[in-house]
């Protein structure tokens, strides 16, 4: 196993781990941007370097442009984590983090729905 793909390994259990107290702590049913910020803490707490609301800009050839679109969390420039806290999941946001993927150039992500009632119903690892 080369450096990077266990570097990654190791980021994505403690991404499991800190999001699996999180639920235990605060079970469902909180807005997006507590569950973000609980999360984001338990990550630096444990000496991850933690990025939220990450800015994804566009490249279209020559051109560049920001429109908004938003990485909930980037943990330590590697693995993009995509929130949600919503009663019934959409295939939408499976997209949407792939295409987070494909934008910032990220190999792994998680979206993670703090919704439901059972933590892994609610977590789901992507590799592109």
């Amino acid at each position: 196993m080369d450096g990077r793909k266990s570097q990654e390994d190791l980021i994505a259990k403690a991404v499991v781990d800190a999001a699996f107290k999180v639920h235990r702590r605060l079970g469902p049913g909180l807005l997006e941007r507590v569950y973000e910020a609980c999360l984001a803490y338990e990550l630096e707490s444990a000496g991850f370097r933690v990025e939220r609301q990450v800015p994804v800009p566009i490249v279209y050839g020559e051109l560049s442009f920001d429109e908004g679109f938003r990485l909930d969390l980037l943990i330590e420039d590697t693995i993009v984590i995509e929130l949600k806290a919503a009663e019934k999941s959409h295939p939408l946001w499976q997209a949407q983090l792939i295409s987070y993927l494909k934008l910032t150039r990220k190999r792994i992500g998680f979206l993670i729905n703090f919704h439901s009632p059972l933590f892994k119903q609610g977590i789901q690892r992507f590799a592109v």
